[in-house]
């Protein structure tokens, strides 16, 4: 059982980073290219 949650939590954090990651870059792309 714990290795089916540790599996489990790595699984939500991989996909949880590009998530977030994701919602940044389309923050700033919305926001407009200040960052060029």
């Amino acid at each position: 059982a714990m290795n089916l949650a540790k599996w489990r939590s790595q699984q939500e954090v991989m996909v949880a980073l590009p998530r977030r990651l994701a919602v940044i870059m389309h923050r700033i792309w919305s926001d407009g290219t200040q960052f060029r």
